[in-house]
């Protein structure tokens, strides 16, 4: 069962807005990454209180976190970030969801993912100490590959999937799937499916032709939708597949569609799923 939800921030930063939009395309489920302009993790308890109640009100729930959690250098300081992820966690509880989205890193300033191998161990030892965090609070972290991250390619997504599932605290820890990012980066959307599968439970959705400076319609794009989907059907996945289309442009920090065009991406996954004979909600 493919369960819908969206970054509802790539409609407007108005949070009555995005409700707005998303009822009007069948989707009941947010991932939060920032309203007001202003990233999750930053707004305060009152904004938070009042965001859950616009929830509740509508009947709406989160399907994760959206944090920003390891998107900083690997040598930038470690424990200021991590209590950032102790305050994702009791966000988790707040809102009732137990995912919270992450990332693995960039590179010292100068050096690109592909040249990563001499900083490889400190980027476990701190996905590691997060997954145990993460484990002693029942709660999920996803990564997410990204451009520029250690996380980028497949090759890399997959080593990092396999050394930190392996500890003590491993099952703490499972994979985005976004195969537009993995486009924007130069690589092949399929290789990072068949490579992170395994440990793949969570979809992000957006497409992207390479050298566009903003998102395609799913579908219409280099993401290969239709062969992923297809093996998806039949591995009976069973998880969120969070709308996030960047019609509009995107970048590190989030992207953009506009309340006009989010409905379109919505309708084009839709039949995507239709025609991978998917079952969704």
């Amino acid at each position: 069962m493919f369960t819908l939800s969206a970054f509802a921030d790539e409609i407007s930063p108005d949070p009555h807005v995005q409700i707005d939009v998303l009822k009007s395309c069948g989707v009941r489920h947010i991932e939060f990454r920032s309203i007001l302009n202003s990233n999750v993790l930053a707004l305060s308890d009152l904004q938070i209180q009042e965001f859950k109640s616009l929830l509740d009100k509508n009947d709406f729930k989160l399907s994760a976190i959206g944090s920003p959690i390891g998107k900083i250098r690997i040598d930038e300081p470690f424990g200021p970030h991590l209590e950032k992820l102790k305050r994702a966690i009791a966000l988790c509880k707040i809102f009732g969801t137990p995912n919270i989205r992450i990332f693995s890193y960039y590179p010292p300033e100068g050096l690109e993912w592909d040249d990563y191998d001499d900083h490889r161990r400190e980027v476990m030892d701190r996905m590691w100490e997060k997954c145990k965090l993460a484990k002693k609070a029942g709660v999920r972290l996803l990564h997410e590959n990204e451009h520029r991250i250690y996380g980028e390619s497949p090759a890399h997504v997959a080593d990092l999937l396999e050394t930190v599932t392996a500890g003590p605290d491993g099952d703490a820890l499972a994979a985005v799937y976004d195969a537009a990012n993995y486009v924007f980066g130069g690589h092949d959307p399929m290789d990072g499916w068949e490579r992170t599968k395994t440990w793949t439970r969570h979809l992000h959705i957006k497409d992207w032709k390479r050298g566009d400076k903003h998102g395609s319609i799913p579908g219409e794009g280099e993401g290969q939708f239709p062969r992923w989907l297809a093996d998806a059907v039949k591995m009976g996945y069973d998880g969120f597949a969070t709308m996030e289309p960047h019609l509009l442009g995107g970048g590190p920090t989030g992207g953009y569609t506009g309340p006009e065009l989010f409905p379109k991406a919505v309708a084009a996954f839709k039949k995507l799923l239709d025609a991978a004979g998917a079952n969704y909600s």
